[in-house]
């Protein structure tokens, strides 16, 4: 008789970390920053040398737009995450195990996002370990790590607790689900009503590039005097100095953490 061999199941991550930016993304920031250094110069300096000079500045541009896509990608995954948690909970109070549940979730998720979506695959990828005998805990421990929200965590860590504690899982899971579904309301609101200032913020952002556009294309004479001399080239500089700090200035005063 051959005597059977234990299957080693890891817990793998489906792809990569959500918390890293791909060579793709790289490609696309570093152009859109030669696009705003081009644009800065004709507007500004209408130098060639200029662009070189404003190369850190580019560099700056690509470092934010990083940090800008993580956080669009999380919040991204965070909305997903609240979606599952309420079709987990539609799932465990119509008398599914937790692990039925999540089957039930990814199928309602789905319906919603596709069979792309990011939280879709996560599930589905639970699916498929749980079948394997891994443990939830360790499938949403290791989606915390890879997504850094901290949701997940406190939901995996509350699962850990109550399994360890014993008594009623159904009601617990309930009431935690209820409790985080709370919460996530509130900070879904928040959001909605930064949205608008954000984009109020950049409007008016946009309005001195505008100003100047307008009468390099209208009045070229205007601002003929500041171009191609050292006092009109300091002048410039200074302007785009007060303009960048007033941009980033307005930048932290919409980003509120939440």
């Amino acid at each position: 008789m051959i005597p059977s061999k234990k299957i080693q199941v890891s817990v793998k991550a489906p792809f990569f970390s959500y918390q890293k930016i791909t060579w793709l993304h790289w490609t696309r920031f570093t152009g859109e920053a030669c696009l705003l250094c081009l644009v800065i110069n004709r507007l500004f300096y209408q130098k060639a040398l200029a662009f070189l000079f404003l190369c850190p500045l580019g560099a700056y541009y690509v470092y934010q737009r990083k940090k800008q896509e993580l956080k669009c990608r999380k919040n991204r995954l965070w909305l997903q995450f609240r979606d599952a948690l309420s079709a987990l909970q539609v799932s465990i109070s119509a008398g599914y195990s937790l692990e039925n549940a999540i089957k039930e979730t990814r199928k309602d998720l789905e319906r919603i996002y596709g069979r792309k979506g990011e939280m879709v695959v996560e599930f589905r990828y639970m699916e498929i370990q749980l079948e394997h005998g891994v443990s939830v805990e360790k499938l949403l421990n290791s989606l915390s790590s890879r997504t850094g929200i901290e949701d997940i965590q406190n939901f995996s860590q509350i699962l850990i607790q109550s399994k360890k504690m014993g008594g009623n899982m159904r009601k617990i899971l309930q009431e935690c689900i209820t409790s985080m579904e709370g919460q996530m309301d509130v900070k879904k609101e928040i959001q909605a009503m930064l949205a608008s200032r954000r984009l109020e913020q950049r409007i008016m952002s946009l309005l001195p590039l505008g100003i100047i556009l307008y009468l390099q294309i209208s009045s070229p004479s205007f601002l003929s005097v500041l171009y191609g001399n050292p006092v009109g080239i300091c002048i410039m500089t200074l302007c785009l100095g007060i303009y960048l700090f007033a941009y980033q200035w307005g930048e932290r005063l919409v980003e509120i953490e939440i």
